[in-house]
Formats: C-alpha cells, structure tokens, sequence
C-alpha cells in the first residue's frame, strides 16, 4: 500500500466504503470475504492509505466487484447526515468502548462519542491532554472523571465540561456499566 498523496485518494475510500455498506457487510465481514485484515480495510475507507491495484482488485474480488465497475459508478457528494447504530466507529479496547459518530465525514470539527465503560475499566493508567474543550452527559450507571486532580462521580444526567488541556482520566469504579455521550472540539479523531 501506498501512503496517501492527494486529496483525489479520498475518492477511493469514499467508493469502497459505498460499496461495502451497500452489500450490508462490516468492515470486518468484507475484510475476511476478500482475504485482507481488517485494518487495512479501516486504513483504506478512512483515507490514510491508498491502495495498489493489486490489493482493490483482491478486495473487491471477495465481494464479485470488477475494477471497471468500481470506478465509474457515480458517487453523490452530499454529506451523510443521519448515521445508525452499525454506522459509529468503535476507536475503543477491552472493556471501554468510544463509539465515533459520523467517523467518515471529512473535516469534522466535533468529535462526538457514544461511550461505554464496563464495570472496572478506565480510560488508561496515564491521563490524558489535548487541545480543545469537551463535555459529556452520563446517560447510564455511574463513572468518576478526574480533571487537573479533582474527581467527582457522575450518575445519570450528570454532566461535565472542561478545558482538554487539563490532565483528565474517566473511571467506571461501580458494578454496574456506564453509557456516556460526549463532545470534544476540535476533534482528535
């Protein structure tokens, strides 16, 4: 694979993507048909690497897609606006999952999550800082946030927000699991 070069590249993450989604298949499901793993999948839609000829064409044989078709069906511009729950991108690890809303717009300046921490999990051993500014709702079970040294539980309909710069860490410290909507511009994702 390539690293990508142009901004034209987006136009094969974008058709891949097309394709995949109409036949219904995951990322993981077209990855195992086509024989590739399924970060280089997730690596060619999100546009940070342009396949060779060789790779597109083994992929899109795992779905009975020709070259030629693939690259002269017309693409719509218009921005994807409503996403369903198969749609968000899980960017997460064992235990905690960070859901990404509208993962495949470009140009994104909110980065918005569905996040879901199982009983015992965090964020990390480490905290964590970045530009920008978030916030986040619980909508579900309980989770501790610690910012700059501070920590408060929050329960549901609890809400938090802060300067991202500020040392922060999330824990889920109960029995329970937490779902927590968030928001962070600009986004890091």
């Amino acid at each position: 694979m390539k690293q990508k070069s142009e901004k034209s590249d987006f136009e094969t993450a974008k058709r891949l993507r097309v394709i995949r989604t109409a036949k219904g298949l995951s990322q993981r499901k077209l990855a195992k048909l086509s024989g590739v793993g399924s970060g280089t999948i997730s690596l060619i839609e999100s546009g940070a690497t342009q396949p060779s000829v060789a790779l597109l064409k083994k992929i899109l044989g795992g779905i009975d897609v020709n070259l030629g078709f693939f690259f002269s069906f017309e693409i719509r511009d218009e921005e994807k606006v409503f996403f369903t729950k198969k749609d968000h991108r899980n960017l997460g690890t064992a235990g905690v999952a960070y859901r990404l809303i509208a993962s495949e717009r470009q140009n994104r300046k909110i980065q918005m999550l569905l996040e879901e921490y199982k009983p015992g999990t965090d964020s990390g051993r480490a905290s964590l800082s970045h530009e920008g500014e978030e916030c986040g709702v619980v909508i579900s079970g309980h989770l501790k946030v610690t910012v700059d040294g501070r920590s408060q539980i929050l329960g549901p309909g609890d809400a938090y927000y802060f300067d991202s710069r500020l040392p922060h860490r999330f824990q889920n410290t109960e029995s329970e699991p937490c779902k927590v909507v968030s928001a962070c511009t600009p986004s890091t994702f």
